[in-house]
């Protein structure tokens, strides 16, 4: 069902099994590229490279064509380009990753898996895009606190994590300025209907108005 439309007893590549591949990196390419733009933030710069990089990638593996040497050259070539460029987020990294399998398989021919596979990922991604499916906790943070060594950190907001939050786990907890102040580091569930301000001035009074950080758990932020 999956056959190449290769002819692997051809001498060379015929021009219309050429175009119909080129032709049809471009379409899925186009489909690639709209699908992350109505999922996600993004550039033009970087949909014109989703809409372009399954033709290329295919007329890379057109081009291999089994030859070993060619191959070690690509690869390296492929390792520069990654290494000089700037690392995206995940669904980026995703939406590059779905172009270059496109275009590995139009490169070897498979048309109509190509056309299947894309087919079927572009459904998942809008499913997982706009459901709940596979959604995180809203309500977790990370609550940054920093005490002055003396307070003791073990009991003093025990009631103001009652009355905001649902659980509450301390997960770090470290020195500063050599030894005068602690940094306590909790992953909290905040209550629904709460106000995170109240919580942040509650805190702010037991720790002597020193630093607090409330962030969202995929934040790597320092106080």
């Amino acid at each position: 069902m999956f056959n190449s439309i290769f002819d692997s007893t051809a001498a060379g590549l015929d021009i219309t099994t050429a175009l119909i591949c080129a032709g049809m990196a471009l379409v899925l390419g186009v489909a690639i590229a709209i699908t992350h733009m109505k999922t996600s933030q993004t550039t033009k710069g970087f949909l014109v490279t989703l809409a372009t990089l399954p033709i290329l990638v295919m007329a890379v593996m057109i081009m291999i064509n089994g030859n070993l040497g060619t191959s070690i050259a690509i690869l390296g070539a492929f390792s520069l380009i990654r290494f000089r460029s700037i690392q995206g987020d995940a669904k980026e990294l995703l939406s590059v990753f779905f172009a270059m399998m496109v275009g590995l398989a139009l490169g070897m021919g498979h048309v109509l898996f190509a056309v299947i596979i894309t087919i079927i990922s572009i459904i998942a991604i809008f499913l997982f895009s706009y459901t709940n499916f596979l959604e995180p906790n809203k309500k977790r943070r990370v609550l940054k606190i920093v005490i002055p060594e003396d307070l003791d950190y073990e009991e003093v907001f025990d009631e103001i994590f009652k009355k905001y939050t649902s659980k509450v786990d301390l997960v770090r907890m470290k020195t500063m300025n050599m030894g005068s102040l602690y940094k306590l580091t909790y992953d909290v569930v905040m209550k629904p209907g709460v106000k995170e301000k109240d919580f942040l001035d509650e805190i702010r009074v037991k720790n002597c108005n020193l630093k607090v950080l409330l962030s969202h758990p995929c934040l790597e932020e320092e106080i």
